[in-house]
């Protein structure tokens, strides 16, 4: 029997919904906040700009700001970025919510519960095994490989410890692509 896989997939983990901000609210202590649609404020002072993503606490309604832009020279913008700052464009808010140094700069995390699905073919076909699957992220959705390997095949987590080999950690968080292969049961 020849070791290399005679099915390829791909699975797909795509984003349904804005990730929740993990920030505490200053008001009633709460830990999750949503950006809701999407907004940006946008501040002129003299010829400087300061930009802010808005989010609202889930708890108490209370709205606070997460810096994007601090005193930035309005020269220093192209045109159509500060056009979607003023328009709300949800690309752009998804781009800056999405962006690790926002994140770091503003003190908070994205909570991804509920905000991401896995588009994979149905398991219950494959009979010739072993099988490649390819995983692909759309976006940066930390997900724990033997999780994800245990949803989309319809297996327990220890059977995927089992029957999957693979170039990673399984049990490790990861938001980058990767390859697996699933051998036939007993």
């Amino acid at each position: 029997m020849s070791s290399q896989p005679h099915i390829v997939l791909r699975w797909v983990v795509r984003r349904t919904r804005l990730p929740r901000v993990s920030l505490r609210c200053v008001d009633c202590r709460s830990e999750s906040a949503t950006i809701g649609e999407g907004r940006f404020r946008v501040n002129a002072n003299g010829k400087l700009l300061d930009i802010w993503l808005l989010v609202r606490c889930v708890s108490c309604g209370r709205t606070s700001k997460l810096t994007v832009h601090e005193r930035a020279p309005v020269r220093s913008f192209d045109p159509a970025e500060l056009h979607g700052y003023h328009v709300n464009d949800p690309e752009l808010v998804a781009c800056w919510l999405l962006d690790p140094r926002l994140a770091r700069r503003n003190r908070f995390t994205l909570d991804w519960t509920g905000a991401w699905r896995l588009d994979a073919p149905p398991a219950g076909f494959v009979e010739a095994w072993p099988v490649q699957v390819e995983v692909v992220f759309e976006d940066p959705v930390p997900v724990r490989p033997e999780r994800l390997i245990a949803q989309g095949l319809g297996l327990s987590r220890n059977e995927v410890l089992r029957r999957i080999t693979c170039d990673i950690p399984l049990r490790r968080p990861t938001s980058a692509g990767f390859i697996f292969t699933v051998t036939a049961g007993d």
